[in-house]
């Protein structure tokens, strides 16, 4: 078994990046399906649902962003 610590830092971030985008998408998902489900039970809300869910979704991605970005600075970083 190689004991390589580059092979270690790619499968890490492969890893990482994966868990990232996995974690993202959930939380977009059931942000949205929240957000539907508030609409539908009162939509005279629906301007101020919809704010907060944009604002949200920002952050969401933001985070996921952040932990994409460390997790290719993790195989850069290996030399």
């Amino acid at each position: 078994m190689p004991t390589d610590p580059k092979a270690f830092a790619y499968f890490a971030a492969g890893i990482g990046a994966g868990l990232t985008i996995i974690g993202g998408a959930a939380g977009i998902g059931r942000l949205a399906a929240s957000a539907m489900e508030g609409i539908a039970r009162q939509p005279n809300a629906a301007g101020d649902i919809r704010g907060a869910m944009i604002v949200a979704a920002g952050l969401i991605e933001g985070v996921t962003f952040f932990s994409l970005i460390v997790s290719i600075l993790l195989v850069l970083a290996i030399k």
